[in-house]
């Protein structure tokens, strides 16, 4: 399995933390990589640095979103959003370097669809931006369009 970083991926984790409310979380302390030739099924995970190695290393809690590339290329732009938002759920309001599950105790679901839909709407309406969110979005959008009209 090949990893690479993806630049693509960090901006629009960037665009997607200016826009909605996550203020635990530390951008600069958030990286996006790129994976080639996982067997895994998932579109997305995010890898966490738990304290000993914060400790042993002596540096803060960072957190990898490490995308699946033959899954998360293919998604819709507005999928990769929603993926995006997903594994940010994942990171707990501490920034520990732990990471919060899909069920909490008793059962309760911590990261669900209907929070992700609930959030991707709000990033899109740019509820809580003031930059235009869907720009980027767009850019993508176009970006996306314009690689499929060079491939006919």
């Amino acid at each position: 399995m090949d990893f690479e970083k993806a630049p693509d991926v960090q901006k629009l984790i960037d665009d997607v933390l200016s826009v909605l409310h996550f203020p635990h979380i530390d951008k600069n302390r958030v990286i996006a990589f790129r994976s080639h030739g996982s067997v895994a099924r998932a579109r997305a995970r995010i890898w966490s640095m738990p304290r000993i190695w914060q400790l042993a290393l002596s540096i803060k809690a960072h957190y990898v979103i490490e995308v699946i590339s033959h899954y998360f290329d293919n998604q819709t732009v507005e999928e990769q959003t929603k993926t995006i938002i997903h594994e940010l759920m994942h990171i707990p309001k501490s920034f520990s370097g732990a990471l919060v599950p899909h069920k909490g105790s008793g059962g309760r679901h911590q990261v669900h669809h209907s929070l992700v839909s609930k959030l991707y709407r709000e990033y899109t309406r740019g509820k809580n931006g003031d930059q235009g969110p869907l720009s980027y979005i767009k850019k993508l959008v176009l970006a996306k369009h314009a690689g499929q009209k060079g491939k006919r």
